[in-house]
């Protein structure tokens, strides 16, 4: 089982002769721990193409000093990385499975191998407060690093490194030994990682990034692919979550995912057809797949408040049965629909689909439309989707029966969703009165959400309520429908 830990850190270049200046006059450091030599090795992995390296990831296996281990690092903000641990194990040329499920977005099926062997001689200083907590660390590095043949780079480089990690102290502990650093002659650093610094130019650039400038008069194109950009980099950050079955993480997946689809949709008529239609049925596949996991997690939140709802008393025989049987039946039902989605992670048609997303943010297939000013081509085409919207909810208005009616109000909160969605793609262009049509279709998606929830929730303590003749009480699930 991995071990997660927030690791919020800065690090210099100091030169190979600069003296570490005194760290005495920090804020809230009360003394400074004895200086403790460490000697460390650690070997990073990655693929033959460097997808790790690209997405600002490393795969390390560390040995000496007081973190020996497998450690993962994702980033997660400016000078923010999560680092997921395992035990070291025996194995030292295969990456823990714990680690190789957390980067499979990025690594996919390509074999991982050792990239570069990267030896410090480390000496740590601990800031201390008064009470004896240790606030920050601060490691003195003289590192010595090699990359294997047949490696472009494969030399032996070194360098002096500074790094200052926050242990319980605040951020303005980190800023005023930034300061410190500064003055006694230390350059931040240029690369967020040993490892970057190691490889330099041979990582390549993450496709899923884009620095266009967005302006009204600019191109379409460049509003469209910074969105795509946007959510592809989003859907990637998401897939880790939900194979470590983080809260919350398969809706954020699923959520990237009809972003994706929606924008592919509605701004169908800038990109080459035969390439992003079959894209959108594969998004559809996946997200249909993650659905199932999704919709036990909604009953299962649902139907516990409405069961707390109805209990006048908490030790009620009938309704604690009740209770159970919810409990079983939806815990069995997600874990059973997350194994299937898992699984469907795993498989070569999921691959595929990241990669030709890739390729997609790499090189969009634009037709001459895009290449037009984003004023005049991209409003109306969420004015399109706002009058498909209009015309959902004025089919909803003329159903007649309430099955007919629960369908047509879903099909609303579908169109809702596009609009909003399209709406999102302008804010940079559009500001507040974009921001008002996203609240707007935002309201109208969550009301309809919450109604079609219900809609589900009912069918479900129907089918639930045939227990009764298992020995639970039928007329509480009865209770609980009405």
């Amino acid at each position: 089982m991995a071990s997660v830990h927030r690791e919020v850190e800065r690090k210099y270049e100091p030169s190979a002769h600069t003296p570490l200046p005194s760290l005495d006059d920090l804020p809230d450091v009360s003394h400074v721990g004895t200086p403790a030599e460490q000697e460390l090795e650690a070997v990073y992995f990655d693929t033959s193409d460097l997808a790790l390296a690209a997405a600002g990831i490393t795969v390390r296996r560390r040995t000496g000093g007081d973190d020996v281990g497998w450690h993962l690092k994702l980033p997660a903000g400016d000078g923010v990385r999560d680092e997921l641990r395992v035990p070291l194990g025996r194995a030292k040329t295969t990456v823990p499975k714990a680690l190789r499920a957390a980067v499979r977005v990025h690594a996919r099926d390509r074999p991982m191998a050792a990239v570069a062997t990267v030896r410090t001689h480390r000496t740590v200083l601990r800031l201390l407060d008064s009470e004896g907590r240790s606030l920050a660390q601060v490691c003195d590095d003289n590192v010595t690093a090699e990359t294997p043949a047949p490696a472009e780079t494969g030399s032996v480089t070194a360098w002096r490194e500074w790094e200052v990690e926050l242990v319980e102290g605040g951020t303005s502990l980190l800023d005023a030994a930034d300061e410190l650093f500064l003055r006694a002659g230390a350059a931040p650093a240029a690369r967020t990682s040993k490892l970057a610094r190691v490889l330099g130019d041979r990582v390549p650039r993450d496709s899923a990034t884009t620095t266009a400038a967005l302006r009204t008069g600019g191109p379409a194109a460049a509003v469209v692919h910074a969105r795509l950009c946007e959510q592809v980099a989003e859907l990637k950050l998401r897939d880790p979550e939900v194979r470590r079955d983080v809260p919350d993480g398969v809706h954020k997946m699923r959520v990237a995912l009809r972003r994706l689809r929606s924008a592919l949709a509605t701004f169908r008529p800038l990109v080459d057809q035969e390439v992003t239609e079959p894209l959108r049925e594969e998004l559809k596949w996946i997200g249909g797949v993650l659905g199932d996991a999704r919709d036990a997690e909604v009953m299962h939140g649902r139907l516990t408040t409405v069961i707390a709802r109805e209990s006048a008393e908490p030790a009620e025989p009938a309704l604690a049965a009740v209770t159970r049987r919810v409990d079983d039946e939806l815990h069995a039902t997600h874990r059973s629909a997350l194994t299937r989605a898992l699984e469907a992670m795993e498989t070569d048609r999921y691959f595929r689909l990241l990669d030709d997303l890739d390729h997609l943010v790499a090189d969009p297939p634009w037709t001459p439309l895009a290449r037009q000013p984003a004023n005049h081509v991209l409003p109306g085409h969420v004015h399109h989707d706002w009058k498909r919207l209009r015309r959902h909810v004025a089919a909803a208005k003329q159903a007649t029966g309430r099955a007919q009616r629960d369908e047509r109000l879903h099909e609303v909160r579908k169109a809702a969703k596009r609009t909003r969605y399209a709406a999102e793609t302008l804010t940079s262009l559009y500001g507040r009165d974009a921001r008002r049509l996203v609240k707007a279709t935002k309201r109208v998606q969550s009301l309809l959400g919450t109604h079609q929830d219900s809609v589900l929730t009912q069918a479900l303590l129907r089918q639930l309520g045939q227990a009764h003749l298992d020995g639970d009480n039928g007329f509480i699930y009865g209770r609980l429908h009405a």
